[in-house]
C-alpha cells in the first residue's frame, strides 16, 4: 500500500481550507422544506470554477469548434454571390439576426433553408462569437448528438449517459445543425423530444437549422417549435453558394437549360408571314415581355404546333433566371411521369415533397397542356396543382396547342379557373409553324384580362 511522505503531507497541510465545506467540496445549504434542493449535497463555491472549467472544456470537445473556426461573422458574405435584390435582402435579414442572437442569445433561433444556402455557417458564427466571449455554447449536428449519447451506453466511456444528457440539455446555448437529417428511430425522436422540451419549459436560449419545412418535422417537436412567443422561424432563400453558373436555383424537374436559346431576342419578326400575323406575334412578344418584367398570375398561350408559344414561354422562364429569380419549366406530360416515379419503392423523394415543389414553384412554366393521357388520376393530379396556383395567384406560364373548348371538353374544372379574366390573360399565337407550310385554319388572336 502506497505511504504518503512526510513532504506531502507538509505541503498539503500549507493549502487552505475552503471554510465554508472544509475541503469537502460539497455542503447542503440551509433552504426551507418545501424548497427543490432541501437535504441536498451541492457544489461548493470553491468548486463551482474548476466545474465550469470542465464543462466549458467538454462543451467544446463535443462541439468540435476546432474544425469550425473558419465560420465567423467576419467570413460570412451577407450579399451573398449573384443573387437578385429580394434574395441579397433575405440573407442579409438572416446574417443580422444571427449576428443579434449571437450578442444577446434569446429564445429560439430556427434558420431554414437549402443545402450550401449558409445556414450552417451562421449557427456556427454564433457558436464561436459566444465562445470568444468566454460564454459556453455547445455546436452539435444532430446524428453526432445522438451518436454521442448512444456512445455513453459502453462500458469504456469516460462519461455516464445521465452526464451527457444533463450536460446537452441544460447547456447555457445550444446549437443543433441539421434537424431531420438523423435517424428517425423511436430512440432518437424520444431523445430529441426530451432534450428540445426542456429546453422549451425552461426558455433556454437554443439555435435549430434544418433543410426540411416545419410540416416535415415529428408533431411533438414541430409543436414546440411553432411557438411564435419563444421561437422566430427564418427561411433563408439563397441557393447553395457551392454552385456556380446556370445549375444555380434549377430544380432536377425543370428543363429550362434545354431552352438556353430561346430567348426574346432569339424570338424574330418572321417577315415572311402575312401581316396579321406578324402583328398577332409583336403583340404576344410584347405580352411575354411585359410579363417576365413582373410575373403576375397566369399567362395562356394557345396556338398551333410551332406557331412560337413554347419560345414565349422558356424566354419568360430565362429572363427570370437571368435575373436571379428561380424558374421552373417542365412539360405537362413529364410532370404527370414524375409523380407517378415517386410511387417507386425506388425513389428518392416522396410524392409529397415533389408535389409540394410543384405546386409552390416561385415561377411555373407548364408546357404542352392537353398533351398528356386524359385519365381520372391526371386530371385529379392536374386540378390540385392549378388549383393551389390559382387561389395562391402564384405566377403561371402555360401553353397549349388546344383551342379552349378543347381544354373544356378534357376538363371543365381545370378550364374553369383557365378563363378567370381576373387570374389568367389569354392569347391565341395565330402563325404558322415556324417551318413548313401551313394547311390549316388560321384563327383570329385575342388578347383579354
Amino acid at each position: 500500500m502506497p505511504t504518503i511522505s512526510n513532504t506531502e503531507t507538509a505541503e498539503q497541510q500549507k493549502q487552505p481550507v475552503c471554510p465554508l465545506c472544509g475541503g469537502l467540496g460539497f455542503l447542503r445549504h440551509d433552504l426551507p422544506v418545501d424548497h427543490p434542493d432541501f437535504g441536498k449535497l451541492l457544489p461548493c463555491a470553491c468548486q463551482l470554477k474548476e466545474m465550469r472549467k470542465r464543462q466549458s472544456d467538454d462543451l467544446r470537445k463535443l462541439s468540435n469548434l476546432e474544425a469550425l473556426t473558419r465560420y465567423t461573422f467576419d467570413r460570412f458574405v451577407p450579399q451573398g454571390h449573384g443573387l437578385n435584390p429580394e434574395k441579397r435582402r433575405n440573407l442579409q435579414r438572416a446574417f443580422d439576426l444571427a449576428h443579434d442572437f449571437a450578442t444577446l442569445p434569446r429564445g429560439w433561433l430556427i434558420l431554414v433553408g437549402g443545402y450550401g444556402c449558409g445556414k450552417t455557417h451562421l449557427a456556427a458564427a454564433i457558436a464561436n462569437e459566444r465562445v470568444t466571449h468566454n460564454q459556453p455554447a455547445l455546436f452539435v449536428n444532430v446524428p453526432d448528438l445522438l451518436d454521442h449519447l448512444r456512445a455513453t451506453y459502453s462500458p469504456s466511456s469516460a462519461v455516464s449517459y445521465d452526464e451527457r444528457f444533463e450536460t446537452v440539455r441544460k447547456t447555457p446555448l445550444l446549437i443543433l445543425d441539421d434537424l431531420g437529417t438523423e435517424n428517425a428511430t423511436p430512440w432518437a425522436g424520444e431523445k430529441l423530444y426530451q432534450i428540445l422540451n426542456y429546453r422549451y419549459n425552461a426558455q433556454l436560449p437554443t439555435v435549430i437549422t434544418t433543410n426540411h419545412r416545419l410540416e416535415e418535422i415529428g408533431l411533438r417537436l414541430r409543436s414546440r417549435m411553432s411557438d411564435q412567443d419563444l421561437c422566430q422561424i427564418y427561411k433563408i432563400m439563397a441557393p447553395d453558394f457551392r454552385s456556380s453558373g446556370r445549375a444555380i436555383d434549377q430544380s432536377e424537374l425543370s428543363t429550362l437549360s434545354l431552352h438556353h436559346a430561346q430567348n426574346f431576342v432569339s424570338f424574330g419578326d418572321r417577315s415572311e408571314l402575312p401581316a396579321e400575323e406578324r402583328d398577332n406575334l409583336r403583340r404576344a412578344l410584347a405580352l411575354a415581355q411585359e410579363y417576365a418584367e413582373c410575373p403576375r398570375d397566369w399567362l395562356l398561350f394557345t396556338g398551333g404546333h410551332g406557331s412560337g408559344k413554347t419560345h414565349l414561354a422558356a424566354a419568360i422562364a430565362n429572363y427570370r433566371f437571368d435575373q436571379g429569380y428561380p424558374a421552373l419549366l417542365i412539360t405537362v406530360p413529364d410532370l404527370l411521369d414524375h409523380l407517378r416515379a415517386t410511387y417507386s419503392p425506388t425513389s428518392l423523394v416522396s410524392y409529397d415533397k415533389r408535389f409540394e415543389e410543384l405546386r409552390t414553384a416561385p415561377l411555373l412554366v407548364l408546357d404542352d397542356l392537353g398533351t398528356h393521357s386524359a385519365t381520372a388520376w391526371a386530371k385529379e393530379k392536374l386540378y390540385q396543382l392549378f388549383n393551389y396556383r390559382y387561389i395562391a395567384r402564384l405566377p403561371t406560364v402555360i401553353t397549349s396547342s388546344l383551342r379552349l373548348e378543347e381544354l373544356e371538353g378534357q376538363d371543365a374544372r381545370l378550364f374553369s379557373r383557365l378563363i378567370d379574366p381576373t387570374h389568367c390573360t389569354q392569347f391565341a399565337i395565330l402563325a404558322p409553324p415556324f417551318r413548313g407550310n401551313i394547311t390549316t385554319p388560321r384563327r383570329r388572336g385575342r388578347s383579354k384580362r
